[in-house]
């Protein structure tokens, strides 16, 4: 039995989760919209499904509304699609403000729903070895990490890459996500938020097509740095910025009293794992499926959770934590104080033995 899944939002992120959802057992996509019908209705041709509104999407026979719209519109469509009695999984991050986050998850709770939000990178075959090796003692007990998200921003290559400089955009909220998700994955909830922000530019020249030569103004910090306490003691560095040219920094690398381990980019699902000590470096082996980009994995593992009467691994409450994580960053920077926070989930790890695609 197939959860039946309609996707709001035709841009270039759906393509993969058409493509992958062909594979995935628990999922089948029957439907899709966009605000743009004629979008709507080439994604419909090309993954043969049927193209409506999202009025008429939300209100039809689908049991899961998988919510690929930009940020801004993550909250209105998702409470729609609550409100029709309708599962949601939303792409990251769950809304925009906090209060909207959890005014979604508490609206699901009342009408007997579930909520579910990208990343889903976490699942894949990269951090899943990573939390077996850190779990099982492979670095000894961990201490620390550093985590960073940097580059120059994207208007050199986005179509459209406006909303990245607008509230709501920026690197911790665009990126952050994928790094914060996979430490809370490792780690736990975070207990504690320090931060400090800054903006190397108050505009920026466009030179993608088909807006360049135009300038995006900057309304938020391009450049977030933090420091995060978990609640299981282990404490580390998170830099997020679109203010830096160049660098040869890793994505994360966690700190244990026996080993350091050098981590994937969390923005995918297989990469390299290195586990260091003194000056001795070796690769260690991926063990789990799933090392190619299978963004839906989250989503199928709502709907089985949905079949099978269990929890699933990229949630509302995860979600949620990681929303108040990012604005804590931001909250911190402001305020110059620590934002303490009381509420936060780590997913259970994914079970050993699976196929690429499949959900245990």
């Amino acid at each position: 039995m197939a959860l039946k899944v309609g996707v709001v939002g035709c841009g270039n992120i759906s393509g993969i989760y058409f493509d992958n959802a062909k594979q995935m057992s628990p999922i089948e996509i029957l439907a899709c919209a966009d605000l743009d019908m004629e979008r709507a209705a080439k994604t419909a041709v090309k993954h043969g499904v049927t193209a409506c509104s999202v009025d008429e999407l939300i209100n039809s026979g689908v049991d899961i509304v998988l919510n690929l719209t930009t940020p801004e519109s993550h909250y209105s469509v998702a409470k729609a699609a609550i409100s029709a009695g309708k599962h949601v999984y939303n792409e990251k991050p769950l809304t925009i403000s906090k209060q909207e986050g959890s005014e979604l998850l508490q609206l699901a709770d009342s009408n007997g729903v579930r909520v579910g939000c990208a990343p889903d990178t976490f699942l894949g075959a990269g951090y899943q070895t990573v939390r077996k090796v850190i779990d099982e003692g492979g670095i000894g007990k961990p201490t620390s990490f550093t985590a960073f998200m940097l580059c120059p921003g994207h208007e050199s290559w986005h179509p459209n890459p406006f909303f990245y400089y607008e509230v709501g955009g920026g690197p911790m909220f665009d990126m952050g996500p994928y790094y914060l998700t996979a430490l809370v994955h490792l780690f736990g909830p975070v207990k504690r938020v320090s931060g400090t922000t800054s903006k190397a530019f108050d505009q920026r020249l466009v030179t993608s097509q088909p807006h360049a030569g135009e300038f995006a103004k900057v309304h938020i910090p391009t450049h977030v740095q933090c420091l995060l306490e978990m609640e299981n003691g282990v404490v580390g560095t998170l830099i997020t910025s679109f203010d830096v040219q160049a660098h040869s920094l890793p994505h994360i690398q966690v700190y244990g009293t026996e080993a350091t381990l050098t981590c994937p980019d969390p923005n995918g699902f297989g990469g390299q794992i290195m586990r260091g000590k003194g000056s001795a470096w070796e690769e260690v082996p991926l063990q789990f499926p799933n090392a190619e980009n299978s963004r839906g994995l989250g989503l199928a593992d709502m709907a089985q959770g949905v079949l099978s009467n269990r929890g699933h691994r990229s949630s509302g409450a995860l979600a949620r934590h990681i929303l108040e994580v990012m604005h804590a960053a931001h909250e911190a920077a402001e305020s110059g104080k620590a934002i303490v926070l009381n509420s936060g989930i780590q997913p259970a790890p994914m079970p050993t033995g699976l196929s690429d695609f499949e959900i245990g």
